[in-house]
């Protein structure tokens, strides 16, 4: 079974310079806990996730700060650049392998330089537990 078999293909994204409460706005309405990061040209440039947005919350020690925080840091400022992606040719054993040497709980489908979707561990599991493999 090829990644594109299980893949999630309508991906919500956020630019690199939309704010950390953009993010959180889409992580929270999409119920999603990471988004792609694209320019312009909506290439693939970063990922965001409700890790990274804890991380900027937990070093502000005021919490009445935390809204402006939030409004004032740019994406681009707390995303993981050049997240690991995989083809959509590829077989979701190598997806799985690579989610887990790289501790990670999804990867970017990539094709031709261009974002196609995206695979998580639950797509996976999905996949398994219906026997799809």
């Amino acid at each position: 079974m090829k990644v594109a078999d299980i893949m999630q293909t309508n991906l919500e994204t956020i630019g690199p310079d939309d704010t950390a409460a953009d993010a959180v706005a889409v992580l929270a309405g999409q119920h999603v806990s990471g988004l792609p990061v694209v320019d312009h040209r909506k290439h693939l440039m970063g990922v965001v996730s409700t890790t990274d947005i804890l991380d900027l919350l937990a070093e502000t020690e005021d919490a009445d700060h935390r809204g402006a925080v939030l409004d004032r840091t740019l994406v681009r400022e707390i995303m993981t650049a050049k997240p690991i992606t995989i083809d959509p040719d590829a077989d979701i054993h190598e997806a799985a392998r690579q989610m887990l040497y790289g501790e990670i709980h999804r990867l970017f489908v990539e094709f031709d330089e261009a974002l196609v979707g995206v695979v998580t561990q639950s797509d996976i599991v999905g996949a398994v537990a219906g026997a799809k493999l």
